[in-house]
């Protein structure tokens, strides 16, 4: 009985952080590019995105699994239905194009790191990750609530590992940067502006969130949507910190924060295969959990259509077809992408989905 309460708990209280950041570190925090997008190339003054993010996560998680508990509502059609009423297709828009997007993201550093670093072939790294991939979708959720359980302790621990070696190499330029900032502001920026910067990358970001929807039915109570909406924002904002403080180590120069993947400029030889691998299995983990909620979109139309529901065979099909889509846009580049994909979708999901949830809790109608 004991252990099914400790289970019980496991499930309302932290299952939902870890399938958010499990999906979260793919498309944010693998490559260091996002890092450098929305908090180090403000130098110390981007701590200031840093506390706008980390309450940013936490409020939107409590909003969005409090949503979901009261309405009942376990795959992104149905909760954005609930949330915005007739609007709701310009959700599925918005969020198929970040799959897409994020997904390219992570393809495009993964090829290349696995094809400089292990001299893997882009086209074997690829087909080991689709089949990866399809392998749990078929599977089901009970497999993929596994895999994303024990991959989440592996990510936490390697990229911990990674920022504490780079942290203990570049620490006395961490302290001069940090000092430095208290005779001149680096760089010239108000407080709002980067206040806005993290509220941006919590917009973008907020496309993972219909990717937890599916683990939060074990959520009856509101102390369960507190606790973990709070948990999930703290996984959600440690690896950034740590990402950052090991950017600040690299600030003075510049050169690690122009490069495509800065995690790669940052670490040393040595390590440099382990990140490969790493780097790998966290595109396994977003591809799952994110095309896990477009599996159920799809699965929850054609019920509510009166037709059969996808079989494993039109999983597998619909998975590999998405993945191929998304290896065809990471075509343009991680540069190109973050930037301008992602501040692009991040006023949508702003508009469509945080907008909402703030209105009804400010209405007294979540």
């Amino acid at each position: 009985m004991r252990a099914r309460r400790l289970g019980r708990g496991f499930r309302a209280y932290l299952l939902p952080g870890i399938v958010f950041q499990s999906v979260l570190i793919g498309g944010a925090y693998a490559t260091g590019r996002e890092i450098v997008e929305y908090g180090a190339q403000y130098g110390v003054a981007g701590v200031w995105c840093i506390v706008a993010l980390g309450l940013g996560f936490s409020v939107m998680a409590v909003l969005t699994f409090e949503f979901a508990r009261r309405h009942r509502t376990y795959d992104y059609r149905s909760f954005m239905q609930s949330l915005v009423g007739p609007l709701w297709p310009l959700f599925d828009v918005i969020y198929a194009v970040m799959v897409l997007v994020t997904v390219a993201v992570v393809i495009a550093a993964s090829v290349r790191v696995a094809e400089s670093v292990l001299g893997l072939p882009e086209a074997l790294s690829i087909a080991v990750v689709i089949v990866l991939v399809v392998v749990l979708e078929v599977g089901g959720r009970r497999q993929i609530e596994r895999f994303k359980t024990l991959g989440s302790v592996v990510l936490y621990v390697s990229f911990a590992v990674f920022a504490g070696v780079v942290l203990a190499g570049t620490w006395e330029n961490i302290h001069h940067v940090f000092q430095a900032a208290r005779e001149v502001e680096i760089p010239q920026i108000g407080v709002p502006a980067l206040l806005f910067v993290g509220v941006l990358y919590v917009g973008y970001n907020l496309g993972a969130m219909p990717a937890t929807l599916f683990v939060l039915d074990d959520q009856h109570r509101f102390r369960h949507t507190l606790l973990a909406g709070i948990v999930t924002g703290i996984m959600a904002t440690v690896p950034f910190v740590l990402t950052y403080l090991a950017l600040m180590g690299h600030y003075a120069t510049g050169d690690v924060l122009l490069a495509e993947v800065p995690w790669l400029e940052m670490l040393p030889g040595s390590l440099t295969p382990v990140y490969a691998v790493v780097i790998l299995w966290t595109l396994v983990e977003t591809s799952t959990g994110m095309l896990h909620a477009v599996i159920q979109r799809v699965d929850t139309h054609l019920y509510s259509t009166g037709r059969r529901r996808l079989s494993r065979m039109h999983t597998g099909l619909l998975t590999a077809a998405i993945l191929l889509a998304a290896v065809a846009c990471s075509r343009f580049g991680i540069i190109a992408l973050v930037s301008r994909g992602y501040g692009t979708l991040a006023y949508g999901f702003l508009l469509l989905f945080a907008t909402p949830l703030l209105f009804r809790l400010l209405t007294r109608r979540l």
